[in-house]
């Protein structure tokens, strides 16, 4: 799930009407160039050098105008982002990918440029959501990758609407239960990643500055995520905070339902495809990625270790290991 780090700097962050998202170029759509605090070797250095980056929308059944960014040709890839992500935070991750894949980043409801309302803040409603998007498309077959709430949106997905339109996919550093059953065995907990027995507390620490501590939810992914140790994650960080704003009223209604939701009876009979699973040594929930890699048939577990950044952050702050990583794992 996102953590309250960044969600403060998008809270501040310029507003994008929702009225302005059209089926564009990026750079017409968020109506200025940018350029990224850190000069990296093979990267973009401003906006405008990343050539074919769309921004696009769609109608859902239920009224919401949903914002999908783009970019690239060939086999479809699809990316869901976590609680309060977006598009804009997968600028790297999209640029590398793009070169090979049609890459698509899906903003949710009520994050990144898509619509806020105050209806359909479920996880059903958001894989319905990601359905629509895939029936908008055409698609009939796609790689999907989430990361972390992102892969509760895939999980429910696949729980409502099978996996016939899924080739391949991609789980990072999602615990497969957030919320730890009072009736569980230690293991059981362990298995499922659960870290909070008080969703209510967990939700008012990270949506109105209520305390935090070790007994209400996970505190290292929050800690990592206010580290700036990667280049790579300052310049997709700056980039998101300047052009998506975040209204903590919007993202708070999905987060009681998430973290809520126990997905272990999906993991263990409702997934046919080749999966790919990834955590590292500086996430809590190496474990529980771990129990699903060996739950489901045919899945691999990329484990990175503290040097790679193998945080809850891996896929941000080391773009590079992890796109090459997916490439494997997508053509082999």
């Amino acid at each position: 799930m996102r953590f309250l780090s960044r969600f403060v700097l998008t809270v501040a962050s310029l507003a994008i009407s929702t009225s302005m998202v059209l089926a564009a170029p990026a750079l017409e759509v968020l109506g200025k160039d940018f350029e990224f605090p850190n000069k990296i070797e093979g990267m973009p250095r401003k906006l405008s050098d990343f050539q074919g980056l769309q921004i696009n929308t769609f109608d859902t059944r239920d009224g919401v105008t949903l914002s999908y960014w783009e970019a690239g040709e060939g086999e479809t890839l699809i990316f869901v982002p976590g609680w309060s992500a977006n598009g804009a935070e997968y600028v790297n991750v999209m640029y590398l990918l793009a070169q090979k894949y049609r890459v698509i980043v899906l903003d949710p409801r009520n994050q990144g440029l898509s619509e806020k309302v105050e209806y359909g803040s479920r996880i059903s409603r958001f894989g319905a959501d990601l359905k629509e998007l895939v029936d908008h498309l055409g698609i009939e077959e796609a790689n999907f990758s989430g990361w972390s709430m992102g892969a509760s949106v895939i999980w429910s997905y696949i729980d409502l609407f099978g996996t016939k339109t899924i080739r391949k996919a991609v789980f990072v550093d999602e615990p497969i239960s957030i919320y730890s059953h009072s009736d569980w065995s230690e293991q059981e907990r362990l298995d499922a990643g659960g870290t909070t027995t008080s969703a209510e507390r967990m939700v008012a620490g990270y949506t109105a500055g209520a305390p935090l501590n070790s007994l209400v939810t996970d505190l290292k992914a929050l800690e990592r995520s206010m580290l700036k140790d990667s280049p790579y994650f300052v310049n997709s960080g700056a980039f998101a905070s300047e052009f998506v704003k975040t209204e903590p009223e919007a993202i708070r209604r999905v987060l009681f339902d998430h973290v809520t939701n126990d997905w272990r009876d999906v993991i263990a009979h409702k997934i046919d495809v080749p999966v790919a699973i990834f955590s590292g040594e500086e996430s809590t929930n190496l474990l529980s990625q771990r129990w699903a890699a060996s739950t489901i048939p045919d899945a691999t577990l990329y484990s990175y270790t503290s040097d790679e950044q193998g945080d809850h952050f891996l896929m941000f702050k080391n773009p590079i290991k992890f796109t090459n990583d997916l490439t494997s794992f997508l053509e082999r």
